[in-house]
């Protein structure tokens, strides 16, 4: 698409406006965000583990998460996406936001050190360990028509319809499907603009570890990414580890690598009544 003049000077003024609100929001430097964890790195200890669950390749899980509980999700065989909503259990209201994720702390990039936020504010899940940094944020997962569009016809589930029965096994329906994270889809942005897929940016034994902030319902779908250029429906399972972390120091990374950061675990402590310090348990 070639832009006007009037285009191009419209799309300066918003890029200017947008980088004086991001200094404005980042008055004070954020802490720099480690490299990717390294795949033998951060084992679990086997009396800390709750639950172990395999999702094979198309299907979904579900379960409730509990404050201060981490579920590592492992791309077994390099080759799957796994999307993910979550939902504040004592209030279903209240749910994963993945624009606000991006808005307030100023980046579209999943890492280790970043947070999911809610609709309220507030932290749902903190980015404890990643190896890959290999996350989308922004396109969303796969739908029936994607998938179609992607593989012909046959029997192939997808991201949208699985999510859908995950809400209905966790007492929700389909209004309380929102837009998604989607965990080992190596998405980028070209100079043009446009997204690209890098699949040399994921690998096999890769693994994301999500701890969870408040007590939370999760729903997980291991369904082909839409911008996955694999000519044949992905059939590789995923291994889920929930289990009980250590309590967070004082400098957590994820607590205090921004400005924004500390701001959502604020509002944390403000919901469940504590004070700052209480926060940091």
């Amino acid at each position: 698409m070639i832009l006007t003049e009037e285009q191009k000077a419209e799309i300066a003024a918003h890029t200017r406006r947008y980088n004086e609100l991001k200094a404005a929001g980042q008055e004070h430097a954020p802490r720099a965000l480690p490299a990717p964890t390294a795949r033998d790195a951060a084992p679990i200890a086997t009396d800390a583990i709750i639950h172990r669950e395999v999702i094979p390749a198309g299907w979904y899980w579900t379960t409730r998460l509990n404050r201060g509980e981490t579920l590592r999700i492992v791309n077994t065989q390099g080759t799957s996406t796994v999307s993910l909503l979550a939902w504040n259990s004592a209030d279903t209201t209240e749910r994963l936001n993945h624009a606000d994720t991006i808005k307030v702390q100023w980046a579209a990039r999943l890492q280790k050190g970043r947070v999911l936020l809610s609709d309220m504010g507030r932290a749902l899940l903190a980015i404890t360990e990643d190896t890959s940094a290999a996350h989308d944020a922004v396109v969303g997962g796969s739908t029936a028509a994607t998938i179609q569009a992607n593989y012909g016809d046959g029997n192939f589930r997808n991201t949208r319809d699985n999510f859908i029965l995950a809400a209905a096994k966790l007492g929700l329906d389909r209004r309380d499907v929102h837009p998604c994270m989607s965990f080992f889809a190596p998405v980028a942005i070209d100079a043009d603009g446009r997204f690209v897929w890098s699949e040399t940016r994921r690998t096999r034994g890769d693994f994301v570890e999500l701890r969870a902030e408040m007590d939370l319902l999760i729903a997980l779908s291991n369904c082909p990414h839409p911008l996955d250029p694999a000519k044949a429906y992905p059939q590789a399972s995923v291994e889920i580890v929930r289990y009980r972390a250590g309590a967070p120091a004082a400098d957590d990374l994820c607590r205090t690598a921004t400005a924004e950061a500390i701001r959502a675990f604020e509002n944390n402590a403000l919901y469940f009544g504590e004070t700052r310090e209480g926060a940091v348990r």
